[in-house]
């Protein structure tokens, strides 16, 4: 499933690179959605970048962990573990939204791009099962995976607040907070693994 995101992903944000119009059509505009009711904007987003840089680095997040989590699903849920993932995936990349459909529904210049919201869920949904497991920092400096998300979360918290760059760093907080909730909500004693797991090492 992971793959197959990733494919479909990579093939659609190429086409829109070079074609406005196309990019237009499925950027996140949360004006478009609210008045013109242009619901399928709350996923089409994570299927187009603004760049290649853009892309690369969501869809090698997602890959490296996405097929983790589809693992920790197959464990869990068995039959089950496509539909969730799913669910994860997209319920991350509309609920990391949500925010700024609501903050920006009048502002018809506002419009978003990209898949970081879902990745971050699918990311963080991979800590909730493996806390201590690292977390490459730009690629580079391993992290235990709980410490990268209590940064992750500080930093996005801050700058979305601080609205300093052009980045929409309340999806990635939002798609963080769902995909380590997802599970839980999936099956309350994973909870109860998590902290098994997480107080192991200390």
């Amino acid at each position: 499933m992971t793959l197959l995101i990733v494919a479909i992903t990579a093939v659609v944000s190429i086409l829109a690179f070079n074609r406005p119009d196309m990019m237009d059509k499925l950027q996140f505009n949360a004006s478009k959605v609210v008045h013109k009711n242009e619901y399928y904007r709350l996923v089409s987003h994570g299927f187009v970048h603004a760049n290649w840089e853009h892309l690369i680095v969501n869809m090698i997040v997602l890959f490296s962990f996405g097929r983790a989590v589809e693992n920790y699903f197959t464990y869990g849920f068995e039959k089950m573990a496509s539909v969730y993932f799913l669910i994860l995936y997209f319920g991350g990349m509309i609920i990391s939204n949500a925010y700024a459909l609501y903050k920006h529904r009048n502002n018809y210049y506002y419009n978003a791009v990209g898949a970081s919201g879902a990745v971050s869920a699918v990311l963080f949904a991979a800590i909730f099962f493996e806390p201590w497991d690292k977390v490459y920092f730009f690629g580079i400096v391993p992290v235990p995976g709980i410490v990268f998300a209590g940064l992750y979360l500080a930093y996005s918290y801050y700058m979305g607040r601080k609205e300093s760059d052009n980045v929409a760093h309340d999806a990635h907080f939002l798609g963080a907070v769902f995909g380590f909730v997802f599970p839980i909500l999936l099956n309350g004693r994973l909870l109860e693994r998590f902290m098994d797991k997480l107080f192991m090492l200390i």
